[in-house]
């Protein structure tokens, strides 16, 4: 039965959340170590484990990687998702070379990101790594041309943030569902800077990742060192939102190898705002911690030095649950142990009390974004309401419980589907 979006009762969410933990812990061990034996889970637990598969972006890997083979549906599941990461990323290859060729002939230097960056460098195959957007980084001053190219190709900016500018298909239609889906429309990032806020405080690498010297059309990063340092970078800022994917940790454990001694050495020595990269060692950390032969020890104890205490005490039992998706209840103050001074801490807090009207517009969005989201009680109320739930109740996040409710909607489609075919 599907959970009730106005009146889950407090027994059922707990047993959601101790069922993600529980899953969530096994699954990321078995992707950094698969083992020869199924875990023995409950039905629920194996509906629960395809919403984790999703929204820690694994299915592809968990296909490939796992050495054993649990209920027909779950297997089934990932042959779905898998046959669905692949097919999509066809479509995003073509989307890339146009854009590559169509920047070529316009003069537009661009850097593909993260998981387009680490498909080109042969980190992962075709079908390996979901993509559910294309990141790019341009010059401020091409956004204009670049815009326009977007809207050639059959984009439209629909949304603006202080982060990026999304573009979309003028002709959208979304499949509602559970993970990856092929005929998804895609979506392009655009961005003039790489920053993050963390959790106030801007820390921005644009110069570390965008070349000196770029060249028109599709540019790679500039070293081994930049596409770590984004990687980093970008998984920190999730981390302190407790919105982290497995499938980042992955990233950054496969891609470490390619790092020389010497790169390393260089990581440690960059600076940001006279500062070395304090907020690279809570990921490298949680990283170690599933991968642990991935991350020289000496890099992960270099960075920490400059760490906020209350973060460097928080990273030493950290799990992956505690800062993903998988942790279904809303925080009142996520990465309060970021901030590097109490007055940073005091204009976070004033920041989640009060949010400025760009987080309201983004909350809109994000709403409008994901199929689902509108039915679950939360961005749609007044932030009086938030603030009085944060102090009598553990309110669900609303991105976790879409997908929690279309596995368990899949449950009852399979469900009914059997009773018929009995019939």
């Amino acid at each position: 039965m599907i959970m009730s979006s106005a009146s889950i009762e407090s027994p059922r969410l707990t047993k959601v959340d101790a069922a993600l933990r529980v899953v969530s812990e096994r699954l990321a061990g078995e992707i950094a170590s698969p083992s020869a034996e199924p875990p023995i889970w409950s039905e629920f637990e194996w509906c629960i484990a395809r919403a984790v598969a999703a929204i820690q972006g694994v299915s592809s890997q968990l296909h490939a990687r796992l050495r054993w083979d649990g209920p027909p549906k779950w297997q089934r599941f990932l042959e779905q998702q898998r046959d669905h990461v692949a097919a999509r990323h066809v479509q995003i290859t073509k989307l890339l070379d146009r854009l590559d060729t169509e920047s070529r002939r316009q003069g537009i230097a661009l850097v593909p990101l993260k998981g387009a960056a680490l498909h080109a460098n042969g980190t992962y195959a075709a079908g390996d790594r979901p993509m559910a957007d294309v990141d790019l980084l341009v010059q401020a001053a091409d956004t204009g041309a670049m815009t326009h190219l977007l809207a050639d190709c059959g984009f439209e900016a629909t949304f603006t943030s202080w982060r990026d500018q999304l573009f979309e298909s003028k002709l959208r239609t979304t499949i509602a569902g559970l993970g990856e889906h092929a005929e998804n429309p895609i979506k392009i990032e655009l961005h003039t800077a790489i920053r993050e806020r963390l959790p106030v405080a801007e820390i921005d690498i644009t110069g570390l990742v965008f070349p000196s010297a770029p060249h028109a059309g599709f540019n790679a990063y500039p070293s081994a060192v930049s596409l770590m340092a984004h990687l980093l970078l970008h998984a920190a800022g999730n981390m302190r939102a407790n919105a982290l994917r497995l499938i980042q940790l992955h990233d950054i454990a496969l891609f470490a190898p390619r790092l020389a001694p010497h790169d390393w050495e260089e990581l440690v020595s960059v600076r940001t705002e006279n500062r070395e990269l304090w907020w690279a060692m809570p990921p490298l950390k949680l990283t170690s911690r599933y991968y642990p032969a991935a991350i020289p020890p000496s890099v992960i104890a270099r960075l920490g030095r400059g760490c906020p205490w209350l973060l460097q005490r928080r990273c030493e039992k950290l799990r992956l649950t505690d800062v993903s998706w998988s942790n279904m209840w809303v925080e009142a103050f996520p990465g309060v142990e970021w901030c590097r001074s109490p007055q940073e801490a005091a204009k976070f807090v004033i920041s989640r009390l009060r949010p400025s009207g760009e987080r309201e517009l983004e909350a809109q969005h994000l709403v409008a974004r994901h199929p689902g989201a509108s039915v679950i009680p939360w961005y749609g109320i007044s932030q009086r309401a938030r603030i009085l739930r944060w102090l009598i109740s553990r309110p669900p996040r609303v991105q976790t419980m879409v997908a929690v409710r279309a596995a368990l909607s899949q449950r009852d489609d399979d469900s009914q589907h059997d009773r018929k075919s009995e019939c």
